[in-house]
């Protein structure tokens, strides 16, 4: 598989329109894509895929997909299904409403190909670098290394606050 970066994908208009009519408040998944759009773009990924081969499916799209499949705790197939059908999840990924989707083992050949050195640090990294820029997170002091953070000392889960 070879990439072909795109930049600058908009969101079809008839996509906007239908998602709005459906989820006039929005979902998660569009909040990702209206507060989130641009964390990643697809030269960020051009080293993962060799240069010539069939075109793969957007590393961009494909990491945001695996976002939105940690938010909603689904599996690879659901998370295909999801790109398949869900029109939230076209939104997000800036899809026409008739995108027939990808097949679900491209996610775990994405995964794969993240597993490898130490692109997933990479990632992270330029991912928390362009959520500082856009004010979404701010620095803060020394973190506790003996803790994983996941929960507050009142027991209540930590979980995205939009």
């Amino acid at each position: 598989m070879s990439v072909r970066p795109r930049s600058g994908v908009e969101v079809p208009e008839l996509t906007v329109r239908v998602a709005r009519a459906a989820n006039p408040k929005g979902t998660p998944a569009m909040w990702v894509r209206d507060r989130l759009e641009g964390l990643w773009s697809d030269e960020d990924f051009v080293g993962w895929y060799p240069r010539d081969g069939r075109p793969a499916w957007s590393p961009a799209q494909l990491a945001t997909v695996c976002v939105l499949q940690f938010l909603d705790n689904l599996s690879d197939r659901q998370a295909a299904e999801a790109v398949r059908c869900r029109i939230d999840y076209k939104y997000a990924l800036g899809l026409e409403l008739e995108d027939p989707g990808f097949h679900h083992s491209m996610l775990s050949d994405f995964r794969d190909r993240l597993a490898e050195d130490d692109r997933a640090d990479r990632l992270l990294d330029l991912m928390l670098a362009r959520l500082k820029e856009a004010g979404l997170v701010k620095a803060r002091g020394r973190q506790r290394t003996d803790s994983t953070g996941c929960c507050p000392q009142d027991g209540s889960s930590l979980g995205w606050s939009w």
